[in-house]
């Protein structure tokens, strides 16, 4: 089967490759993929910024259909449409791993970096990653499920109340999807960009975020203050990994606020005003991938129509033109790109 291969690091390095298709092994689901997802990490390992276990097919965002169940596997069968969590091995022994917190597990492996991911016609899952897609969710959506579930657990790492202002700097699909799961809790949402991320301004108010603001043409300062009686935002989630934004972020906080780094930044190390943080009494947390937990949730969001993820969708590839998909995001064009096997 013809699968999209990072073959060393370094940039570049990206070939199609014609491999053996896979077969489920014990406890392992064999999925035929319809829909994956290019995400911001695929950049970076394309571009040599991100390593991953090479030779390895990339692509962890994907939906499909089971095709084939391995030796045990009882929760699936042929003709399910599913989705599935990026884990494919955890050592199950430490602690993180005993709280269902395997993002943090130290031997964990991963579909699309360490294990052959969806940018292929088929791949196996461990049958404890995998999820049955809900009525309501297509699989263009379910494409979307893990980038979605990234989100909903840096949302849920902080204490959002009905009516807070929680701002969401960077309009990406990451943006855009933690701007609607903040709104799922009942937050009024403000989503900052700048003057080329328009689409993705123009697809939050499509989406019903309550303010787009292109923070080149727009005081965003002012618009908080406004909001706020001068007290600043409750929560800030920093989605562009822009050391610019960061500050900004801790800016607008108000004082006893909550800050969110979902971004990753272009290099680890970056200035940051820890004086603002003390000063202000500011709560800071990280956010890392996703967990179990997260998935079921953001797959109900779908369904029950609080996160639209269709509407993010603005391209659609199939795994041979990686050239046209990559240079549609690289231009600000695309908001969210999928690809689509070939056989």
């Amino acid at each position: 089967m013809k699968s999209l291969v990072k073959t060393d690091h370094g940039f570049g390095n990206l070939e199609i490759q014609d491999k053996p298709e896979p077969t489920a092994g014990p406890g392992q689901v064999k999925i035929e993929v319809k829909y994956a997802g290019v995400c911001g990490s695929d950049i970076h390992t394309y571009e040599g910024h991100y390593k991953v276990g090479v030779p390895v097919t990339l692509g962890h965002e994907f939906s499909g259909e089971v095709v084939e169940v391995g030796e045990g596997v009882t929760a699936f069968k042929p003709g399910d449409r599913v989705t599935s969590e990026t884990t494919f091995y955890i050592c199950g022994e430490c602690e993180y791993c005993r709280a269902g917190d395997y993002n943090l597990c130290n031997h964990r492996k991963g579909l699309g970096t360490q294990q052959d991911g969806g940018f292929a016609k088929y791949l196996i899952a461990r049958e404890k990653s995998v999820h049955h897609l809900p009525e309501n969710v297509d699989y263009q959506s379910a494409a979307m499920t893990e980038p979605l579930a990234c989100t909903h657990h840096a949302v849920y790492k902080t204490d959002i109340k009905d009516g807070d202002i929680v701002v969401v700097i960077g309009p990406g699909p990451i943006g855009l999807f933690t701007a609607q799961v903040a709104k799922s809790r009942g937050a009024k949402v403000l989503i900052t960009g700048l003057t080329n991320d328009k689409v993705r301004l123009d697809k939050a108010k499509e989406l019903g975020i309550d303010y787009a603001v292109n923070t080149q043409e727009e005081n965003i300062r002012e618009l908080v203050n406004s909001l706020t009686n001068g007290y600043g935002a409750d929560v800030v989630f920093e989605c562009s990994g822009a050391v610019p934004a960061a500050k900004q972020g801790l800016d607008l906080l108000r004082k006893k606020g909550q800050y969110g780094q979902v971004g990753l930044f272009a290099q680890p190390e970056v200035q940051f005003d820890l004086e603002k943080i003390i000063q202000k009494e500011i709560r800071v947390v990280g956010s890392r991938s996703q967990k179990p937990a997260d998935w079921e949730p953001s797959l109900e969001l779908m369904n029950n129509g609080s996160v639209n993820a269709k509407a993010m969708v603005t391209h659609e590839f199939d795994i041979t033109q990686w050239d046209e998909a990559y240079q549609a995001i690289k231009s600000g064009e695309a908001i969210k790109v999928l690809l689509t096997p070939v056989d």
